[in-house]
């Protein structure tokens, strides 16, 4: 039997009223409550009885957001010992990479100090480890380490403390579903760690149990401006795929429809664990499970009703979800792929037109969450997903039967289709993004194109729109000059002539942004390519122009622990075979029009900002001091440097001797720096500036500064 619509649009409205009285319970507290609890009492009064039954929810909802964000907040001001402890407890996830080894997060059991073993049914602790061991989810680990009664949050997760590890020992593995789910994890990972193409084989990983930890930072950022992130945030596609291979499986003992539901819920439960329970697979979960019990029973659950419900239920569960960035996009693409199922913009190419259908609309409704939480949207990722849909269903679907049957060249097959995927991505990373402004001119060509007079002549617009905004040509500047590039809360220059020389100092912290301006000045090549030092913000944009852009050499600062990216990036150059040098105090190089001098660093540091790569470039009779994140020990070192320009080390912050910025004597100070939480720059570098009458250009502010410098 079919239930009605008016069913799914009741579903809906609950899951709105759930959803915004969670948020209002987190956001506020008790006084929420309180206002929803009015409510009720005037629905009955007015005789409203479908009014109070949204009303009695709306309380419901408001309640669970209290009751998650004072968990959250006990576990935060919960008591923690201080020292050397052994703390023995059940890890609640996998390890995961960081720069300095790996972190995951436990749940304690007992306590062990010099003096005694008492049990602990502590607050959840974070564990970091210099290098990851053999251990997963639900294993019941023993970490002797010292223990620091730090709180934060990791991944949407809060925790009391944090334990430096000296060692982690496993002390028994996870039983019940928690064993069976890795078990599978732990299969898919042996069948994939043979393939030679890592990054593809990372990626079948994440379509297939949502594990991109090995998947390189460029790869992913570049999934993500090219729209294709979903793919690896395990979702309804996924879930579809595993029942459809569950149902094989139980299918072969004839079971009624009772018990095929039945053992559908298990093998639910079984995949939310084996995906570790990210907030996508709750939402797509949920949804399937509400189909599977309705079937059962006899009924068909329209897809408003599947989500209403499960967005509802798992908000009353777990009202934290409300504010989770994942759990937001799943449900918003969710919400426009089933709005957008009854457009058909391709009559005579049905399986395209509704794909591209489902892409569109499912693109427009998380654009004001994407807008709002990373600040741009990539405007053709239609197009991008148009492409790679059909190849990731396929790598799926080779991957999951290749290592469920361990056929090696199926596993092979879905790699190579996966670094099709890669390629696709890689090669729309650079594409447009729009902001605000792109997406209600876009939205209002959506509403004018459904008015059938206007809808050939907007489908025209929006063509030549889009191949103009990817055909510009790159930006005129007078040369030889200096830019200094909008990246965000990071560094990256570059240095060009009128003869073709390009020197790129530092990359930024988004690969897909330093291809974009990269792109935007017509890069084709770079002689010289620096890395100040190993820090992300420096470094993650720099692996990417050496995967797109032909490199001459590459200048690095010769850190003893290069830290990961750092090392990615030499082993990339290494396998390019571009010429790598540790820079040396003294050295000098003339690059076309620039002549550069090493000043630093000019010994061995323990801080890689204070390691940086420290140089002076003259052009055009001007001289522009550029010393990476150089801080007070590396300034004292350097002594008074005289500059016409100077690049403020590490984004302006107060890690600087401001007596070495006035030696500067700069003329104009350049700020690379983005939105931050960490004050940056910091007001006592602005005040000496403006006591020296230095003119400051900023990033966020002005966007990228170019200076030519050609007389």
């Amino acid at each position: 039997m079919n239930l009605p619509d008016e069913v799914g649009r009741w579903a809906v409205a609950a899951a709105g009223v759930v959803w915004t009285a969670a948020w209002a319970g987190r956001s506020f507290g008790f006084p929420a409550v309180a206002v929803a609890l009015v409510v009720p009492a005037v629905c009955l009064a007015l005789g409203k009885r479908w009014l109070f039954v949204l009303a009695v929810i709306a309380v419901a909802g408001s309640l669970s957001g209290v009751f998650s964000s004072q968990r959250d907040q006990a576990i935060l001001e919960s008591f923690v010992p201080e020292g050397v402890v052994e703390v023995g407890g059940v890890a609640v996830e996998d390890q995961r990479p960081s720069p300095i080894g790996a972190w995951f997060l436990m749940e304690p059991e007992y306590l062990s100090t010099r003096d005694r073993v008492t049990g602990w049914d502590g607050p959840r602790l974070l564990v970091s480890i210099d290098q990851p061991g053999r251990f997963m989810a639900g294993d019941r680990l023993a970490v002797t380490g010292r223990l620091e009664a730090l709180s934060g949050e990791a991944r949407g997760d809060v925790y009391a403390g944090r334990i430096t590890a000296r060692t982690v020992e496993r002390i028994s593995e996870a039983r019940g579903f928690f064993r069976a789910a890795n078990l599978i994890r732990s299969r898919v990972e042996d069948q994939l760690s043979e393939t030679t193409d890592r990054p593809a084989a990372a990626l079948v990983s994440g379509f297939l149990i949502g594990d991109v930890r090995e998947l390189p930072r460029p790869d992913y950022e570049a999934l993500r401006r090219a729209g294709l992130s979903h793919f690896v945030a395990v979702s309804g596609s996924n879930v579809a795929l595993f029942l459809i291979l569950w149902w094989v499986i139980v299918g072969l003992f004839g079971f009624g429809p009772r018990r095929r539901a039945v053992l559908g819920l298990v093998g639910l439960v079984l995949f939310v664990i084996i995906t570790r329970w990210e907030p996508s697979v709750l939402r797509a979960a949920v949804m399937a499970g509400f189909v599977l019990v309705a079937r059962a029973f006899g009924l068909s659950l329209g897809p408003w009703t599947a989500l209403g419900g499960g967005v509802a239920g798992l908000l009353l569960v777990s009202g934290e979800l409300v504010s989770d960035v994942g759990f937001q996009l799943s449900v918003g693409a969710t919400a426009g792929v089933i709005a957008g199922a009854g457009f058909r913009p391709l009559r005579r190419f049905p399986l395209v037109g509704a794909t591209l259908a489902a892409t569109v609309s499912a693109q427009l409704a998380v654009a004001p969450l994407l807008l709002i939480h990373f600040g741009t949207l990539p405007l053709l990722s239609p197009v991008t997903n148009l492409l790679a849909g059909p190849l990731v269903v396929a790598a799926t679907s080779l991957g999951g039967l290749g290592v469920l049957a361990g056929v090696p060249i199926l596993t092979d097959l879905a790699t190579a289709i996966a670094g099709i995927v890669l390629g696709i991505a890689r090669s729309a990373a650079p594409w447009p993004q729009i902001g605000w402004v792109g997406y209600c001119g876009v939205m209002i060509a959506v509403v004018l194109a459904r008015v059938s007079g206007l809808r050939r002549v907007m489908s025209l617009i929006a063509a030549a729109w889009a191949f103009i905004t990817i055909g510009l040509s790159p930006t005129p500047i007078s040369l030889p000059a200096v830019v200094f590039l909008d990246v965000g809360q990071g560094d990256s220059s570059l240095l060009l002539d009128d003869e073709g020389a390009v020197v790129l100092i530092d990359g930024g912290p988004d690969p897909g942004v330093l291809i974009e301006r990269l792109r935007h000045y017509g890069i084709d090549h770079v002689d010289l390519l620096v890395a100040s030092h190993q820090h992300h913000d420096h470094v993650a944009g720099l692996i990417a122009a050496l995967e797109h852009i032909p490199v001459g050499r590459v200048w690095h600062a010769g850190q003893p622990d290069p830290g990961p990216e750092m090392q990615e990036l030499l082993d990339l150059a290494a396998r390019l075979e571009v010429p790598v040098e540790i820079a040396r105090a003294g050295w000098t190089i003339q690059i076309g029009d620039f002549h550069i001098e090493v000043l630093g660093p000019v010994r061995r540091y323990a801080s890689p900002n204070d390691q940086s790569v420290v140089l002076l470039v003259e052009v055009g009779g001007q001289t522009i001091l550029m010393p990476g994140d150089a801080e007070t020990y590396a300034q004292a070192d350097l002594g008074p440097i005289s500059a016409d320009v100077l690049k403020v080390p590490h984004q302006g912050a107060a890690t600087s001797d401001l007596e070495w910025l006035r030696a500067t004597g700069a003329e104009l100070a350049i700020i690379p720096v983005g939105p931050n939480d960490y004050g940056h720059p910091s007001p006592d570098v602005l005040e000496l500036f403006e006591e020296m009458g230095t003119d400051v250009r900023r990033t966020d502010r002005d966007g990228d500064v170019v200076i030519s410098v050609g007389g």
